[in-house]
């Protein structure tokens, strides 16, 4: 690898980041991470810091974890790659098919199609929705329902479900037949609601206007993120998922669960879906699934949909999608030697109770400072902080405030990530008590800054 020199040199001057604008990296070089061991991520200048990010909502075992590593190191040796189109397969990808099955089957999950991210695993979801339909006979449902707020990734129709302009706008037009339902937010919403229960009842209610209005027979799938992440961590009311799925399941549509976030623990319970007591008809999976250490997701099929697709008897059922990288053998031996710790570890049980004490950390803050206008999480290890300039106005915090307490709490010892006005975490899922209370010190500073 080159010298430091070379790289503070050359930093952003070849390479588009994403999710920023190719000027201001330009401007402001980002930080050159150099190293990382547990939870904890260090700098080209030698300055360390908890990483209450996770890499981004994704690094659950933390960066040290050796059984992964010695997994992906030895299956380069032996199978660094081959395909797994129909006709050829790979023992690792044999046994990790089976490894996700049996974590996801009290979710109701029985079949799992390998791909390369979460991206991919929402992009083959909401395709097999519609060959699901046609399959049956229903060749009209095509459309597809989501959340505002929501994230499902960035591929074009990953992007056309999303419910955050920035990821649309540039790009329109997106796909035709997406339609979107207001976010279980209690501090920003259309009803003026801040009840969760009565917000998710009006959501549900809105639900089957919008059904009634695009007609059942045409929409093909409902995604939703059992608690919304990159739009700020949006924690609906515990009856919310199930109450989508029960206008879902009135109305023939597939219910989709996007748990690229919230799958494998985060949440406080293997999945998000099983924290509300839902079984959906397909789930998307990813950066959990391996830890970050090898690019992989998954799209999860319940029985309902496998039996559609493999009693077919036309030859319609044959899956003409996939990827390269789809079942990878490296990334296979990770998803095994991963899922294994994540189960050995029981971060499940860490996250909750982190997550926890994370929660009311930053509420005892909130009382501290009139900025944090909103405190969203204490489900699992997922937390986001809402920063406004006027309280009694909600009025979003500027850009430049917003980084000055970035920059402070890095400073202070914690990587956090910005999400517009809001503060978004994510922690290892392994993270520590001790840690945890760096994390709501390093916050303090940087509130103080602001």
């Amino acid at each position: 690898m080159k010298d430091d020199n070379f790289i503070k040199e050359n930093n952003a001057k070849h390479l588009w980041h994403p999710m920023g604008h190719p000027a201001d990296s330009l401007a402001h070089p980002p930080k050159v991470i150099v190293s990382a061991k547990n939870s904890s991520i260090v700098d080209m200048d030698g300055h360390e810091a908890i990483d209450a990010v996770g890499g981004l909502w994704c690094v659950n075992l933390g960066y040290s974890n050796t059984a992964v590593k010695d997994a992906i190191a030895n299956q380069v040796y032996e199978l660094p790659y081959y395909s797994s189109f129909a006709g050829a397969t790979n023992g690792p990808a044999i046994e990790a098919s089976l490894a996700v099955r049996e974590m996801f089957e009290a979710d109701g999950m029985s079949r799992v199609f390998f791909t390369s991210g979460g991206s991919d695993a929402v992009e083959t979801s909401l395709r097999l929705a519609r060959q699901y339909h046609k399959l049956r006979g229903e060749p009209g449902r095509t459309k597809f329902i989501s959340l505002k707020k929501g994230y499902h990734g960035t591929h074009f129709g990953g992007a056309s479900v999303n419910g955050n302009n920035r990821f649309r706008i540039n790009y329109e037009p997106l796909l035709p037949g997406c339609f979107h339902l207001p976010s279980p937010y209690t501090y920003r919403n259309p009803f003026n609601e801040t009840n969760p229960a009565t917000l998710a009842q009006n959501i549900a209610a809105a639900f089957e206007d919008e059904v009634a209005f695009q007609g059942p027979g045409s929409i093909a799938a409902f995604i939703m993120e059992p608690i919304q992440g990159a739009g700020g961590v949006i924690v609906p009311d515990a009856s919310f998922m199930g109450l989508m799925q029960d206008v879902c399941n009135r109305h023939g549509i597939l219910m989709i669960s996007d748990e690229v976030i919230t799958g494998f623990g985060r949440t406080g319970d293997w999945s998000g879906a099983r924290h509300y007591a839902v079984k959906p008809d397909m789930m998307c999976m990813a950066k959990g699934i391996t830890s970050a250490y090898f690019p992989v997701g998954a799209a999860l099929m319940s029985d309902k949909v496998v039996d559609v697709f493999e009693n077919d008897t036309t030859g319609d059922g044959a899956i003409f999608h996939g990827y390269t990288y789809s079942a990878h053998p490296v990334g296979a031996a990770a998803v095994v030697a991963c899922l294994s710790e994540t189960q050995r570890l029981d971060t499940r049980t860490n996250a909750a109770a982190r997550g926890i004490q994370l929660y009311q950390g930053v509420l005892k803050l909130q009382a501290k400072y009139d900025i944090i206008g909103d405190v969203r999480g204490g489900q699992g290890l997922m937390t986001g902080i809402e920063i406004v300039s006027d309280k009694a106005a909600k009025t979003p915090m500027d850009n430049d405030t917003m980084k000055r307490i970035h920059q402070a709490a890095y400073e202070a010892g914690t990587m956090v990530r910005l999400g517009l006005n809001n503060i978004l975490m994510s922690p290892p899922l392994v993270i520590t008590e001790q840690e945890i209370s760096q994390v709501l010190a390093a916050l303090d500073k940087g509130f103080a800054a602001a």
